[in-house]
């Protein structure tokens, strides 16, 4: 196997462990420490020293990881990449179990983010997140990370002969329509309790422990290597994940140089990043500030690392459609497996302009990366990402940009093997100015 496979296979397995943003936190957390980070609280005092290496995580859902650099902060500043951990689900309801036909047990879940709907219909599917249990300290809650490794849910289609304008196009009612079947109605258990009662037993507590949960649906079959050469990756939350895993492998795979280096995860992009925990509150702001305090600095020196600053703001791109040429611009079309993707905007929906895109563009051509430019088509309004809403926050250069895939947001994204080991290059190139 290449090393770009291998590569690409790691990425696959590190999203089968992550399906959801805590599950990526604890997933990354373990990869943080078997490289040498330590683990530093808000709630405590931080005592840094010159090239040591860090991370501080928020809401259990959001990671910052930083090698302190060996030159003055003010002078060298701060190289960060950014990423989310979250992508487009459903998450279970409070009360969640419906009983219909007085035979089936459904989940009553509500939308999280934007997915194409229709791919998450007849496929195995399964629940993971994170459970809060009663604690001695009302105020502190035990918290435990639950995942149902068994397929236990699936959203069926309606027939095509109850159905027969399916195939030109059904809108689907996201409170009618995509909520997923658990179980058959079963006498001889307690009424109302069959997905606390299977969390309980995941967990060996008693189901009267635990007070609440943040649940989320996910596809249950793992990610693959396709293609008649093994060049394609199919596979669910690419979005973000792509990011957070080069992003992550990059700082650990750096030297230690004069700036510090940074990797921040948010979590909440897919809806709008406004929690404490979001590109949009001062999360990553107030872990820069301390690092400068930490280090002997005042409020005019870490602004003066502000001002030598640069964040890249990793989150993918599209790739142009093989059946849908027309929807993207006429001459910035980007392809798979061609390198990673500077993304442009006169709106400012990514925060690239020149300057900030030449920097990008001769980090890669240091790491011997090609790269391709997307500008959405002027007649239609794209995404945006974590770029735009962390500027509001961080006045430091920045430029967008990602991996080009295929069907953004379906439950199984299509990317390519090659631009994975692009961006993990050209991630390790700009951590080691």
């Amino acid at each position: 196997m290449t090393k770009e496979l291998e590569l690409a296979q790691n990425l696959i397995d590190f999203i089968y462990e992550s399906p959801t943003a805590f599950h990526a936190v604890e997933t990354v957390k373990n990869e943080l420490n078997a490289n040498g980070f330590k683990e530093i609280k808000e709630s405590e005092k931080w005592n840094l020293e010159k090239g040591g290496k860090y991370y501080v995580t928020k809401n259990g859902s959001a990671l910052t990881a930083f090698v302190v650099g060996n030159g003055e902060m003010e002078e060298y500043g701060f190289k960060l990449i950014g990423a989310h951990t979250d992508s487009p689900t459903f998450r279970i309801k409070p009360s969640a179990e419906m009983v219909s036909e007085n035979t089936y047990v459904r989940l009553n879940t509500e939308v999280y983010g934007g997915p194409i709907l229709n791919t998450w219909l007849d496929r195995p599917l399964s629940v993971a997140g994170r459970v809060a249990l009663k604690s001695e300290n009302p105020l502190c809650p035990e918290i435990r990370l639950v995942n149902i490794k068994k397929p236990i849910l699936i959203i069926p289609n309606l027939a095509i002969h109850m159905n027969r304008e399916v195939n030109s196009g059904v809108e689907l009612n996201k409170q009618k329509d995509t909520l997923p079947l658990l179980a058959l109605v079963n006498e001889n258990l307690e009424k109302g309790n069959y997905l606390l009662n299977t969390v309980a037993k995941e967990l060996d507590v008693k189901k009267e422990d635990i007070i609440d949960f943040d649940l989320f649906l996910y596809e249950f079959e793992k990610g693959s290597i396709i293609g008649l050469n093994d060049e394609f990756i199919s596979c669910g939350r690419l979005d973000d994940l792509a990011m957070v895993h080069a992003g992550i492998k990059a700082l650990i795979n750096s030297k230690t140089t004069k700036g510090t280096n940074v990797m921040v995860c948010f979590d909440n992009e897919e809806v709008g990043s406004s929690t404490k925990q979001g590109a949009d509150s001062q999360m990553l702001a107030n872990v820069l500030e301390r690092i400068a305090l930490s280090m002997g600095k005042g409020r005019e020196d870490f602004l003066r690392a502000l001002s030598k600053s640069f964040i890249i703001s990793g989150d993918l791109a599209h790739a142009v459609h093989p059946n849908s040429g027309e929807k993207h611009d006429p001459t910035n079309r980007p392809v798979i497996n061609k390198g990673p993707v500077i993304k442009v905007n006169a709106n400012q929906s990514y925060t690239t302009d020149s300057e900030s895109c030449a920097v990008y563009e001769m980090v890669c051509k240091r790491a011997g990366v090609p790269y391709q430019k997307f500008v959405n088509r002027s007649d239609s309004r794209g995404g945006s990402t974590i770029g735009p809403i962390s500027s509001t926050h961080l006045d430091i250069r920045s430029v967008d940009m990602g991996t080009p895939v295929l069907a953004m947001h379906s439950v199984r994204e299509f990317g390519g093997v090659q631009d994975h080991t692009y961006v993990l290059k050209s991630f390790e190139e700009f951590y080691n100015i």
